[in-house]
């Protein structure tokens, strides 16, 4: 099976770090997400961002739509690929 990565965005970095802290002890067995700064185009203001946790699920044990409730949480999603 490929690699899967999982892509939750979340609409400010307090959210995207309370995911990252959440996640592993919801799901168990996880690298160390990454967070990641998505600036929206031509903006340069931190309020104008969205931030990724982005999750790497080698072995594709991750449910989608268990992501999708657990993200939502936090007034966030999951990317679909």
């Amino acid at each position: 099976m490929d690699d899967v990565r999982h892509v939750l965005v979340l609409p400010d970095r307090d959210a995207a770090e309370e995911v990252i802290e959440a996640i592993g002890d919801h799901f168990g067995g996880l690298d160390e997400p990454q967070l990641v700064r998505d600036a929206l185009a031509g903006e340069d203001d931190a309020e104008d961002a969205q931030w990724l946790v982005v999750v790497e699920d080698p072995e594709g044990r991750l449910d989608a739509a268990e992501l999708d409730e657990f993200v939502a949480d936090w007034d966030g999603w999951r990317e679909e690929p």
